[in-house]
């Protein structure tokens, strides 16, 4: 039996040193909206939220820490969208994969593609301004 009761996702949080910039990626590619946020007097916030799905808080990244940005900014930084179906990336659904993709190429958008091995969901991968993975999915075919 698990230790949670009623277990949900509540939100994601990626930092950032411009998350100005984050935002607006994540509201031009997918939608998300601003919502109201606190003021942490110390460091900058920006919360989204993804109608019907969940919220994400963009968190102003703290200049002293010694944790890596993202994969651009690791010692050995991998910007290759073929290594993320097993890295770390968060993924959505969308219903108009093909669409959307087109979209991301015409914006330059560097992406990985591939499908299911049952053939029925196909995705996309790609990154992030700040070299988060993200993944797309196609909603499965009948």
């Amino acid at each position: 039996m698990a230790v949670a009761e009623a277990a949900c996702l509540n939100h994601i949080s990626r930092e950032s040193s411009d998350i100005k910039r984050l935002a607006n990626f994540y509201k031009e590619i997918f939608g998300f909206e601003e919502i109201e946020r606190p003021d942490f007097g110390e460091f900058k916030v920006i919360w989204l939220n993804l109608p019907g799905a969940f919220p994400m808080h963009l968190i102003e990244r703290n200049p002293l820490t010694k944790l890596p940005e993202g994969p651009y900014s690791a010692t050995s930084a991998v910007a290759d969208p073929s290594h993320l179906p097993r890295g770390h990336h968060i993924c959505f659904t969308v219903s108009n994969f093909d669409s959307f993709v087109q979209s991301l190429k015409d914006k330059g958008i560097q992406t990985f593609q591939r499908s299911l091995p049952n053939g029925k969901v196909r995705q996309v991968f790609f990154f992030d301004p700040d070299g988060n993975g993200l993944e797309v999915a196609s909603r499965e075919a009948p």
